[in-house]
């Protein structure tokens, strides 16, 4: 025997047997289904659309961004990549390279050999650098710390004496005007901010 208690309480009653004195609480859940615009965007929490998209333009942008997923980055994930277009140098020295390519550290005040250190930590967490062992003979840049005005800085590597020997790429850079003759009839521009772009070349 099932009886159920329907009247005004905040919680609906149930009753399994004979007595009905015995009552057994059920709470009341409201669920809510999502449609797929909400469950992209929740996805997407920290990013900012522009008021005029319509839903359907939104839409069709977070599915973009989904498709592209790997390509980003989030929280303690590794860095996205762009694979399949590696970017091959050629120098006009062979090995034993010369001794400027391993120049020693620039001489650093404590405070900015700690910032090198944090930062050196964290591109080996997110395995952009590997660490070698002290035997093994690679040629390495020299790391230069570059501060900006409101404090955040960025860690660089000194390349000067690479570039010297290193044989130009004919490749012609795209010209602006081209790219704005390109962008002319663009009904929407997207800007997007690239954690450690200099790390993901």
């Amino acid at each position: 025997m099932y009886v159920i208690d329907i009247y005004n309480s905040k919680k609906r009653h149930i009753t399994i047997g004979t007595n009905k004195e015995k009552k057994l609480s059920l709470d009341i859940y409201q669920i809510s289904a999502q449609g797929p615009l909400e469950e992209l965007l929740n996805e997407c929490i920290e990013g900012q659309f522009s008021t005029t998209l319509t839903s359907k333009q939104k839409l069709s942008l977070l599915k973009m961004l989904r498709k592209r997923r790997p390509a980003f980055a989030i929280g303690e994930e590794p860095l996205g990549r762009i694979r399949g277009n590696d970017i091959e140098l050629y120098l006009d020295v062979e090995s034993p390279y010369p001794t400027m390519f391993r120049r020693p550290p620039y001489p650093a005040s404590l405070e900015t050999r700690k910032e090198i250190e944090e930062h050196i930590n964290e591109l080996l967490g997110m395995d952009v650098i590997t660490k070698i062992g002290h035997n093994e003979i690679v040629e390495i840049t020299t790391p230069v710390l570059i501060t900006w005005n409101y404090g955040n800085s960025r860690l660089c590597g000194d390349f000067r004496a690479l570039h010297s020997y290193t044989k130009a790429d004919r490749y012609p850079i795209p010209r602006i005007p081209h790219a704005l003759d390109k962008l002319a009839k663009a009904k929407n521009i997207t800007k997007m901010d690239c954690m450690k772009v200099s790390a993901r070349i």
